[in-house]
């Protein structure tokens, strides 16, 4: 499995038991949608590697409880600890209206009620406080708060991000 073919889930963030159980922390608004996986793919020297799972319970709202196959010690758990956990896009619940994946609009032309098409999303940035569309206007890089007062429309037809911008927004990098 390629990791262009999947999404990120959580790590596992610590040993839960003597006998290899692990906590797994989900990076998920749903943390319930993942609480009977049969197998994840577990990040180990990028590469994507599938997992069993033998049992998984929610623990503490954001983590699932998880015992893998084959993995029966501590010593197995400790070689898990801090790997990505990855699941495949196939897996993610279809969003409709106006909530989207991140990776969902990558590509879409971004549009403003305004000034129109100004430009094509190459990627989300999500490591500020506030998550950003970052969008290539030839050479230029604009970069546009992902604020719901803000986004009109998702068009996945259309391929487009239908947003209300404040006035000089944009104008301000062209």
């Amino acid at each position: 499995m390629r990791k262009e073919d999947c999404f990120y889930l959580g790590k596992i963030a610590k040993k839960f038991s003597f006998k290899g159980e692990v906590l797994v922390y989900l990076d998920t608004d749903e943390p319930e949608l993942y609480e009977n996986l049969e197998s994840v793919f577990v990040e180990h020297n990028k590469h994507l590697v599938p997992f069993f799972i033998e049992t998984s319970s929610l623990h503490k709202n954001d983590f699932l409880r998880v015992r893998f196959e084959d993995v029966n010690t501590e010593e197995d758990a400790d070689a898990l600890l801090g790997n990505a956990i990855y699941l495949p896009l196939t897996m993610l619940p279809k969003l409709t209206g106006n909530k989207f994946y991140f990776h969902e609009v990558i590509g879409f032309e971004i549009e403003d009620k305004r000034l129109g098409v100004f430009g094509k999303i190459t990627s989300i940035n999500d490591s500020t406080a506030q998550p950003l569309f970052e969008v290539l206007n030839g050479e230029v890089e604009i970069l546009v708060p992902m604020i719901d007062n803000f986004l009109v429309k998702i068009d996945r037809e259309n391929k487009k991000v239908i947003m209300d911008l404040p006035e000089g927004l944009v104008e301000m990098y062209l």
